[in-house]
């Protein structure tokens, strides 16, 4: 049944046509000790990803730190990225940075109504609800574990996760990192910055899909 609707042409679409810019963001760290533990273990690399971009720091944990946060602070603002990052990769880098005395423009807040299936990051009491100057934080992790994961019974770990939708996984042993040539090392872990940024960005596709009003009122 056809029905006509009045428009207003001042009334803003609520699915609107634009979405913030998606950054994924990936740590390693060192891997020789406890990589797990941020009181001994240092970063050893930082990957940032964008639609059209790959940034990668490395070498001295104050320079990784230092450039990351230049990047961020240059970047539009937008959303950024992580897999467990609630848990890990932001809280981590904020202990490093404390420990270095490096200023960094991320912030957190523990937020009790967040959990996931490890341990909270060693020293810690829980999850973390984050911000880095004016980009928003979205944990991949939790986004598809509170669904699919539940639904589908899949593991929602990021390399599981990316091989069940067809995305192509760089593997290594997590625990040997400190193996692998800087080369090798850069490779792993811009891969997983670019997988957390395209699950996420798939999901946000869905909405470049619904009709938009602007175009029944030709």
């Amino acid at each position: 049944m056809n029905r006509a609707v009045s428009h207003d042409p001042n009334r803003v679409d609520p699915i609107g046509t634009s979405s913030p810019p998606l950054y994924g963001l990936d740590i390693e760290t060192d891997t020789t000790i406890n990589g797990l533990d941020p009181e001994v273990a240092a970063v050893v690399a930082v990957a940032i990803t964008g639609e059209d971009f790959e940034l990668v720091f490395d070498g001295a944990e104050a320079d990784i730190l230092a450039h990351t946060d230049a990047a961020l602070a240059r970047l539009p603002a937008g959303v950024i990225v992580t897999w467990n990052g609630a848990s890990f990769d932001l809280p981590f880098l904020a202990q490093r940075a404390a420990k270095l005395g490096c200023e960094l423009g991320l912030r957190l807040q523990l937020d009790p109504t967040i959990s996931g299936r490890h341990e909270p990051l060693k020293g810690h009491a829980g999850w973390y609800r984050g911000a880095w100057f004016e980009h928003r934080h979205l944990d991949g992790y939790q986004l598809f574990r509170a669904d699919v994961g539940v639904t589908l019974g899949l593991s929602c770990g990021l390399k599981p996760l990316a091989r069940f939708v067809g995305l192509p996984v760089v593997e290594v042993d997590r625990e040997r990192v400190h193996e692998l040539s800087d080369a090798a090392r850069r490779e792993y872990v811009a891969s997983d910055a670019h997988l957390a940024r395209l699950l996420v960005a798939r999901r946000r596709a869905a909405l470049r899909a619904v009709d938009r009003l602007d175009q029944l009122m030709g």
